[in-house]
This record gives structure tokens, sequence and C-alpha cells, in this order.
């Protein structure tokens, strides 16, 4: 990595927004990317709420145009949009080595915590007690993401137009259950034919100025040639598209090598990079597949899928992990010569990886491009639009994210083409609200720090765990 002559600054420190931020070290940059993957919870909504409030408000890695243009790619992709922004931008900052790390230790801590209450799961059926500061962390996101959701709003939605496609994106998504890929391409049309036929709809592209190209760290470094690895190159692109292609088919040539291809991990390896290329629109597009698949290939109970899914929604990482629990179960049942502990924790990792190593690979192929086209307007335009539609689906996904943790049940109702899920009033979860509004007063009045609020709420939810017992 190239190093300015002024030296490094730690992550966590503040700057000083009328200053040129100095480069982020590695080092610095793995303990924030840690730290992000350990507090990301709420789901994708959660998480990148708390990116953008971490890389671009507090550290100013990146600023909010480049924040929201790469946050669109992400938003295109199959996979757990998170964790593809992290890992873009921890490639723009320290190229693929930084992706690399950025992504990983994104997952690797609901990876871990996933792990731990799946055995303890098999072991005693009883995850009551680390639930219940997992419920507290649940409550505690909800005000992150509101605070959030307002943030980014206001500073995505420029204009009548932009704010027309976000309601228009969310009651799509809440009310009438139009697939997210259609949302998406219906805005990045509308964004196309604004830009030919109704420009004045649109704000225009930024205009770049010495004082931008050294507001935030990626522009410090662009200032200085340190963003070589964003141009796109077609040997680098084919190396990135031979090395990710392999990386993905190593678990099975792994388990056809010690064993054959007629066992749950092979069958495992195989359903789960089938979902990980049809995962568009967040896990919930593809999780009633998930558990009808995984039922009929007897590796969970019916009511078994319920659980998973309240561990996933309840640990850091993104809620696809899931898919961990699910392979953990199946394997440790069906463990072949395996010990089942031994098998739970193949299965587990050879979910994992085939679940997650595809992210990077459509990141490291295909960021040098979308940052190319930057500056292109007709782009411009589509993407404002689609930044538009995606404030709407945030708004969406915080909105079941909050029904899930205030309202116990929750009843379908149909009005011809209108779909809704709605909560039944009288089930709210009392302490559930409790501990949002306590969330909520601690950080939109007193402005509490994001893990010091979030430890509050943890023991909060802790402690009424223990009333119950």
């Amino acid at each position: 990595m190239l190093m300015p002559p002024h030296g490094n600054v730690s992550a966590d420190s503040s700057v000083d927004p009328s200053t040129p931020p100095p480069n982020v070290s590695f080092g610095a940059a793995a303990r924030v990317w840690a730290r992000i993957g350990a507090i990301s919870f709420g789901g994708p909504a959660g998480q990148i709420a708390l990116m953008h409030r971490e890389l671009v408000e507090k550290r100013r890695w990146v600023d909010e145009a480049r924040f929201l243009h790469a946050l669109n790619y992400c938003m295109l992709l199959p996979g757990p949009e998170a964790q593809q922004l992290a890992i873009y931008i921890g490639w723009l900052l320290h190229r693929r080595l930084g992706g690399l790390v950025a992504g990983a230790l994104f997952v690797l801590p609901g990876f871990v915590a996933m792990l731990g209450l799946s055995m303890l799961y098999v072991g005693v059926g009883d995850v009551s007690v680390v639930a219940g500061a997992f419920f507290g962390l649940r409550a505690a996101v909800l005000a992150l993401v509101v605070e959030a959701i307002v943030r980014i709003a206001k500073r995505a939605l420029k204009g009548n137009f932009h704010i027309a496609i976000a309601v228009a994106a969310f009651v799509a998504l809440f009310a009438l259950n139009i697939a997210f890929p259609i949302i998406i391409a219906a805005a990045a049309l509308l964004g196309f034919a604004a830009t030919r036929f109704l420009p004045q709809w649109l704000p225009a592209p930024p205009a770049p100025t010495a004082t931008a190209q050294a507001s935030t760290v990626v522009d410090a470094m662009a200032a200085r040639g340190e963003l070589e690895h964003t141009t796109p190159h077609t040997r680098r692109a084919l190396t990135a598209l031979a090395i990710g292609l392999a990386a993905w088919a190593l678990p099975f040539a792994l388990v056809a090598a010690i064993s054959d291809t007629h066992n749950v991990y092979f069958a495992q390896a195989t359903f789960f990079s089938k979902t990980a290329v049809v995962t568009f629109g967040g896990a919930y597009a593809v999780l009633s597949y998930i558990a009808q698949r995984a039922v009929s290939l007897h590796w969970l109970a019916p009511n078994e899928m319920l659980v998973g899914l309240g561990l996933a929604e309840t640990t850091p990482g993104p809620l696809i992990m899931v898919v961990q629990f699910i392979a953990y179960v199946g394997a440790y049942r069906h463990p072949g010569g395996l010990p089942p502990i031994v098998a739970g924790l193949l299965g587990s990792a050879i979910t994992v990886w085939v679940t997650f190593v595809p992210c990077f690979l459509w990141i490291f192929l295909g960021a040098p491009y979308i940052e190319r086209l930057r500056d292109n307007r007709a782009l411009h335009g589509a993407m404002s639009c689609i930044t538009a539609a995606v404030v709407g689906v945030i708004a969406n996904l915080a909105l079941w994210f909050g029904i899930a943790t205030i309202f116990k049940v929750v009843h379908p109702h149909s009005f011809g083409p209108v779909h809704l899920l709605l909560p039944d009033i009288t089930s709210v979860h009392w302490p559930a609200l409790a501990i949002t509004a306590v969330a909520l007063v601690a950080t939109l009045r007193f402005h509490l720090g994001t893990i010091k609020m979030l430890a509050l709420c943890a023991g909060l939810g802790i402690a009424w765990q223990l009333l119950l017992s």
C-alpha cells in the first residue's frame, strides 16, 4: 500500500472536516471492520445504517455520493448487499486484500454466534439466555435504523421525482409483493428516461472541486494517485473471475476427494451454491424456497426453520446466515461416518463458504467498471433513481423488522391486488417496545454512542429474560 507522506491516523480518531484526511492503515481499517461485524444487527437496514454512520459520517472514508453509488450496485447483485458494500469499500481503501478482510470480518462474528447457538440448540434445545441479550440488541437496532432512514432519505431524495420513486418502491414491496429486481429495473429505466426527456427532474451530477477531492479518505487517495486499482483492466478481471470460480468450487472438490458425492455435504454445497445466485432483494426473497427444500431433504423439521430464522434475526451479520443453522442441523442429523458435531461443523463451513464467496467475486469483477461509470450522466440519472428506490426498500425492511420486534402475532390481509401482513395490535411485546423507546431516547436525545447503547439494551434484554426464568 502506498503511504502518504503525512502518515496514518487511527481509524477511531475523529477528523476535522475542513482538513484533508490522511490515509487509513490496513490494521486500523481491519479493527473497524471487526467492530462493524460485531455490532451489525438488524438485517440489511440496520447494517447499512451502521456503515453509513461509521464510514460516511464519523470517519469520512467515503462521501455520501460514493457510498450510495456503491450501495446501488450492491443492491443489484444476488446475495447480502450490506456485506457486499463492506467488500466494496474495503476494496476501495486497500485493494482486494482490503475487500477480503472487510467482507470476512463482516460475517465472522455472525458465523461464530450462529455456530454456537446451533450447537446449543441440538445439544440442549434451549438458547433462551443468549437469546435474551440478542432480544435487547434487536430493539436497540430499531433506534439506529429510524435515525439512519431519516438521515439517508434527506440526502438521497433530491426532489419530488425521487420522493415519488421511493414511495412507489415502498408500496410495491410492502403492499403489492412485486419482485425486488423488477422495482430496481423500473427505477433505472425511469432514471434513463428522465435523463433524456425530463432532465430538470433530476439533480445534476456533482462537479468535482479541489475541496471535494480532499473531503474523504478515498478522495484524498484519488488526489494522490493511489486508486489505480479502480481502473478497469481485462487481465485483472479475468484473474478475479478465475480465482473466484476456483474458490467457489473448492468445497465440491474437497468433499469429492475425501468421500463421494452422495452425502449431505455435497448436497448442501450444491443447494446453497444455487441459492447464492438467486438471492436478489435480500434473504426474505428466497427463504420460503430454502425452508421447503430443507424440510423435504429432512435437514429440518418444519417448525425448526422459524427457530433458525429467529436466531439469524437476532445475531450479527446477514440474515441469510440462517443457512448455517440449516446446514449444521442437517449435517448433525445425517453425519455419514463422522461424529455428529464434526459433521455439523463441516456442513456449516461448506455452506457459509459457498454462500458468501460469490459476493467477493461480484465486487472484484464488477466494481472497477462501476467506479469508471460514476461520472456518466445517463448512468448518474439511473443510479440516482435506484438510490431513491433503495430508500423505499430500506424503509420496507425497517418496517418489517420493527413489526417483527414489537409484535408477537402478524396476520395476512388481502384487498384485491393488495396483500399485507399486519400486526395484531393486541399482541404488542411490551418489553421490546420499552427497550426500543429507551434506545430511541438514548440515540436521538442524548446521542449515546453505538457501543454503549447496544450494551445498555443487551443488558435490559438479559434482565427481562432472567425475570421470565
